[in-house]
């Protein structure tokens, strides 16, 4: 029997060329631009000046992108880890319990209603956490029914409880993501291996332990990758929700750099804190898919 004809690589060029200068119209040359704009002093008129290395010397020494800096640190660990943790959680309960109990119609109603908030605008979601947070809000409305007016606070104006109110609201949105991702993964696992486990009498958190969590390591992967990413460009909450306040207590280098970009015209210092907060992007990225691709290789 004849071995059937490939069809030769060029034949994909024309499938590939429209995403490609799409890619590079709205991806690369930004990027390129940004990168260049960052070692010159430009209001956004007239003509950029080169002044070499001066805006990353300035961004060391400045004091509000290091607090920015700290922020998108504690955001990232929150984004990463909770709603990955949780989501392993959730999505175990589900899949052993809920699914097994009361039918896979449920758990899809279950998964869409946490899915939910990953669709909503970010603007929409910012507008309604902003009123239930506010000092005469739904969440302090509801501590002060219940007789417990000594909880009620200024949740996005203390600057002790700020970055944890943005943090909550950002878990609320995040946490969908990975339910639906080790949902799906929950499905290729092979059952005879917890038909095993419980024939040698392993209860259900042995179970979770030594088998889900392990084969779910590419899932886990890919969310810790994406939710890093997602923390570290964190924008449009802050400008909803805080506008970077009080003080710098909830201030992100995203909207550091929206700040420079576009309030204070500072054009080359907002590229320089975007490009580095690019170049750290690209380095987690490619760690995790190097770490990745080394563990299925021993796989």
């Amino acid at each position: 029997m004849k071995p059937k004809h490939r069809p030769h690589s060029a034949g994909y060029l024309p499938y590939l060329v429209p995403g490609t200068l799409l890619c590079l119209v709205f991806l690369v040359v930004p990027l390129a631009m940004t990168f260049g704009y960052s070692f010159t002093e430009w209001n956004g008129i007239g003509s950029p000046e080169f002044t070499g290395v001066d805006n990353y010397s300035r961004l060391l020494e400045d004091s509000d992108f290091w607090a920015s800096f700290r922020n998108i640190g504690f955001i990232v660990v929150g984004m990463a880890l909770l709603p990955t943790a949780l989501g392993l959680l959730i999505s175990a309960v589900l899949f052993d319990y809920v699914g097994k109990k009361h039918g896979d119609g449920m758990v899809s109603v279950l998964r869409s209603g946490l899915y939910l908030p990953q669709v909503i605008p970010v603007a929409v979601t910012g507008l309604l956490w902003g009123w239930i947070l506010a000092p005469e809000g739904a969440l302090n409305g509801v501590l002060e029914n219940l007789g417990l007016n000594s909880l009620a606070r200024n949740w996005l104006g203390d600057p002790d409880l700020a970055l944890w109110s943005v943090l909550a609201v950002l878990v609320w949105m995040q946490l969908g993501y990975p339910l639906v991702l080790f949902l799906s993964g929950l499905q290729r696992i092979n059952p005879e291996l917890y038909e095993a486990a419980d024939l040698d009498g392993a209860s259900w958190w042995q179970r979770f332990r030594m088998i889900t969590i392990p084969l779910l390591r590419p899932e886990i992967y890919v969310v810790l990758v994406t939710t890093i990413i997602a923390g570290l460009k964190v924008f449009g909450q802050i400008y909803v929700l805080t506008g970077g306040g009080p003080g710098n207590h909830t201030l992100v280098p995203s909207y550091f750099a929206y700040q420079n970009f576009f309030e204070r015209a500072e054009v080359g210092y907002g590229s320089a804190i975007s490009s580095t907060m690019t170049l750290l992007v690209l380095v987690i990225a490619a760690s995790f898919l190097t770490r990745q691709a080394r563990e299925d290789g021993r796989a």
